[in-house]
């Protein structure tokens, strides 16, 4: 299973290098690109964000699959994470959907198509 790290593109900056950089920044390893799709987004989501009028946007996210394993070590940001974990697709589909994106359901099961 992966981890959900995210992060906005700045400017003139590619979304793989955004993917390199806030896996690095995130998790403190480097992003390995699952083989099956390379440096391709594997699904893309558009959300509207809650918040006051003035915060309000429209999120487009681009979903890059990454691969490791579970012996990887990970250094997470602790200014991003309180902690991490690896979690298994039926895990993700028994959670209260309120403690995830609302997406991730449907991107594990895009990724379980490959």
């Amino acid at each position: 299973m992966a981890t959900h790290t995210g992060g906005h593109v700045e400017p003139g900056e590619h979304p793989v290098q955004t993917v390199r950089r806030e896996v690095m920044e995130e998790l403190g390893v480097p992003a390995v690109f699952l083989p099956e799709l390379g440096e391709r987004p594997l699904f893309l989501t558009v959300t509207e964000t809650v918040g006051t009028l003035e915060q309000r946007h429209t999120d487009v996210s681009l979903w890059f699959a990454l691969t490791s394993s579970r012996d990887q070590v990970f250094t997470p940001d602790p200014d991003e994470f309180r902690g991490i974990r690896w979690w298994t697709p039926q895990e993700v589909s028994d959670a209260d959907p309120k403690t995830l994106d609302p997406h991730m359901g449907r991107m594990i099961a895009k990724l379980a198509t490959l």
